[in-house]
C-alpha cells in the first residue's frame, strides 16, 4: 500500500514473541502504536533461546550457496553430518528442497545477498537504537571472532569467500595465524588446531537474556505480551483484523518457523521450512576470550556468562518434531576434537530450535495481500542479528504506508 499521507494503524498485534516479533512490536511501539504480543509458547521459547548470537556482517549470507551441493546424498543423509536432511515423503518439504536446491548457485546466492545487504547494513543501528531507547542488554565486541582449523587448506573457502566480499565492497577486516601462533591464539583451542583466521569488528549478545530485556522495555512502555496463545487464523473485517478473538487495524506475522499456515492466508506462495539447530551449555577449564567458529564442522563455541554455548548443526525437519538425540551426540564428538578444557559430560541446557528458512535464502517481510496483514520472517540462521532491523523497516512501512528501499528484494509477496 502506497501513499503519501495515512492514518497510522493504533492497535496492532503481532504473532511471535521472539527477536523478530519483539523487535517489530517495540519498533511500532516507538512510532506511536498500541501493541500486543501473542506467542504459543512465551518470550524467547523458539529458535531465539538457544542460538549462538553472533552479529556478524561479514558472515551473513543467504543460506543455498554452491557448497551446499557439495556434501553429496549420502552426507545429507547422516544424522552426524553438519547438513541432515532426513528421508521423508512430506510433499511440501520435497518441494522446498527441490526450490532451495536450484538457488545453490553462484548467480543466485549473489543476487540474494545483494538482497540481504541492506539489511546487513542497518543491523547493528537497529540494535543501538534499542538501547538508546531503554532496552537495559548491551551487544558485546566479538573481540576477535576466531575461526579455527585443523589444517590451512580447510581455510580455503573461508579466505575465498573474504576474497568474494572484498570485491564486491564488503572488506572484512581479518588476519591469518598459523603453527603455534594460531595454537595459541585462544585457551580453548584444542592443539590440533594449525591455522586460525581472527576478524574484528563483530559483535554477540546472550540471545535469551537480550530478547526479554526488548520485552521488558515494551511492557514498561505500556505494551501487552500475551503468553500460551496460539493464534490460529485471522480474519479481516470491515474496519480491521480479528487476531486470537480481539479486533486490532493490523497484524504482523512474526511466528518463525510456524507462519506457513498463517501466512498462506496474507497470500505468500513462498515455504518457509523449519532448519533446526542444537545447542548446550559446558563449563570450560578456561572459557574462550571470544566466539570461536569451526566452519568445516559448522559447529560454534560462545562464551556466555560464566559457560560457553556450543551450537551448531541443520537438520531440515517438521518443525514440531521430537529433538534427535544423534545430532547433540554429534556436536559432543566434534566438540572433543576441537576444545581444550570443555567438560563436556556435564552439558546443560540442551536445546533443539527451529530456524525459519526460505527456499531463496531471503527474509519474508512487508505487506501481504491485504494491507492489514504484514510478515517479518524467514531469516533463516540470521533473525537474532536481522530481527531489529526488519522490524524497524517494517514498523516504519505499516506506519507510512510505504515500502523502505532497503525491503524490496524480500517482498513476502515475491
Amino acid at each position: 500500500m502506497n501513499g503519501s499521507t495515512r492514518k497510522p494503524p493504533g492497535r496492532v498485534a503481532v504473532v511471535g514473541a521472539g527477536m523478530v516479533g519483539l523487535a517489530t512490536a517495540w519498533f511500532l511501539q516507538e512510532a506511536g502504536a498500541e501493541v500486543t504480543v501473542l506467542d504459543r509458547t512465551g518470550v524467547a521459547a523458539g529458535s531465539s533461546w538457544g542460538n549462538a548470537g553472533w552479529l556478524t556482517s561479514s558472515l551473513a549470507s543467504p543460506l543455498p550457496e554452491p557448497a551446499v551441493l557439495k556434501y553429496g546424498v549420502r552426507a545429507v543423509l547422516s544424522p552426524s553430518s553438519p547438513l541432515y536432511i532426513p528421508p521423508t515423503a512430506d510433499p511440501r518439504m520435497l518441494r522446498w528442497l527441490a526450490r532451495f536446491v536450484r538457488n545453490c548457485t553462484s548467480a543466485r546466492r549473489d543476487r540474494a545477498m545483494q538482497g540481504m545487504l541492506p539489511l546487513i547494513q542497518g543491523a547493528l543501528a537497529a540494535f543501538e537504537a534499542l538501547e538508546a531507547g531503554g532496552v537495559t542488554a548491551r551487544t558485546r565486541p566479538a573481540d576477535p571472532l576466531t575461526a579455527a582449523f585443523r589444517t590451512p587448506r580447510d581455510s580455503r573457502g573461508l579466505l575465498e569467500e573474504f576474497a568474494h566480499l572484498e570485491a564486491t565492497g564488503r572488506p572484512v577486516d581479518f588476519e591469518v595465524l598459523d603453527g603455534a601462533d594460531a595454537r595459541n591464539a585462544d585457551p580453548a583451542l584444542a592443539d590440533g588446531i594449525t591455522r586460525v583466521v581472527r576478524f574484528r569488528g563483530e559483535r554477540y549478545i546472550d540471545p535469551a537474556r537480550y530478547v526479554r530485556a526488548i520485552a521488558d522495555s515494551l511492557s514498561a512502555r505500556g505494551g501487552q505480551i500475551i503468553e500460551g496463545t496460539e493464534v490460529r487464523d485471522i480474519r479481516p473485517t470491515r474496519s480491521g483484523v480479528t487476531v486470537a478473538g480481539e479486533e486490532y487495524d493490523s497484524v504482523v506475522l512474526a511466528h518463525g518457523a510456524w507462519i506457513n499456515r498463517l501466512a498462506r492466508q496474507a497470500g505468500v506462495r513462498q515455504i518457509v521450512q523449519a532448519g533446526r539447530g542444537y545447542s548446550f551449555t559446558v563449563g570450560m577449564d578456561r572459557l574462550p576470550e571470544g566466539p570461536l567458529y569451526f566452519t568445516r564442522q559448522k559447529l560454534v563455541c560462545t562464551p556466555l556468562g560464566d559457560r560457553a554455548r556450543i551450537a551448531g548443526t541443520m537438520e531440515f525437519r517438521d518443525v514440531d518434531a521430537p529433538a534427535d538425540r544423534r545430532r547433540i551426540d554429534s556436536l559432543v564428538s566434534q566438540a572433543r576434537s576441537l576444545l581444550k578444557g570443555a567438560h563436556l559430560d556435564d552439558r546443560r541446557d540442551e536445546w533443539v530450535g527451529a530456524r525459519p528458512c526460505t527456499a531463496d535464502g531471503l527474509p519474508l517481510v512487508g505487506v501481504g495481500r491485504d494491507p492489514r496483514v504484514h510478515v517479518a520472517g524467514g531469516h533463516g540462521m540470521w533473525g537474532v542479528f536481522l530481527g531489529p532491523v526488519s522490524g524497524r523497516l517494517l514498523a516504519e512501512q505499516i506506519v507510512t504506508g510505504r515500502r523502505p528501499e532497503a525491503l524490496r528484494a524480500v517482498d513476502p509477496l515475491r
